[in-house]
């Protein structure tokens, strides 16, 4: 593919193959794959959704014991839930690594620093990756494919189920709910109702 030929590209592929087990970059593969096909279909800049996509889960295998000391080490600000769910950590040191290492732009680094919680009044790009990551081909949860047909249609219809899903999972298994999911859902609940949808 074109985007193949492209220097940082190039550079970002080899990064994160070199970070990440085999199962987990073809994930990246596979959420580049559908980020690019959504940023077509909606109008997104394509290689910001390729660079995302690609590089969204590059500190994801980051030792569970070393993500709050590395996230410190960087000067990444976490909270109490991110303190204890540690697993989301991994979001924010992606978006250090690409801006750092990579020279990313802000938009790139947000849609990575979102993709597991979402937020309030997220951009375009941001609603890309975290769906993309949601519905990756190599996903086969519940609600991955629903999610993606919806998201075909309607980006902020399949983002509202996929939060609900993604919330009801994390308390139905005793987790801390982020309180960036939450405000991501009730923002886009809250625009849906003022449509009147």
């Amino acid at each position: 593919m074109e985007y193949e030929n492209d220097d940082k590209y190039k550079a970002i592929d080899k990064y994160v193959k070199e970070k990440l087990s085999e199962n987990r970059y073809m994930h990246s593969i596979s959420v580049m794959n559908r980020a690019l096909e959504f940023a077509k279909q909606y109008g997104a800049n394509e290689q910001d959704a390729i660079y995302a996509g690609l590089i969204h889960d590059v500190a994801k295998e980051v030792p569970k014991n070393q993500r709050v000391l590395l996230a410190e080490e960087l000067g990444i600000e976490l909270d109490e839930i991110e303190k204890e769910a540690t697993a989301l950590i991994h979001a924010k040191i992606g978006a250090y690594i690409a801006r750092n290492t990579f020279g990313l732009n802000d938009e790139i680094c947000d849609a990575i620093r979102t993709h597991t919680t979402g937020c309030a009044n997220m951009t375009l790009l941001q609603k890309i990756i975290y769906l993309a990551d949601f519905t990756s081909e190599d996903r086969s949860f519940d609600g991955a494919k629903e999610v993606y047909e919806m998201a075909k249609k309607n980006l902020d219809e399949a983002l509202l189920y996929a939060l609900k899903i993604s919330i009801i999972d994390v308390m139905n298994e005793g987790g801390f709910v982020h309180p960036d999911g939450v405000a991501a859902y009730n923002y886009l609940l809250l625009n849906k109702r003022k449509k009147g949808e």
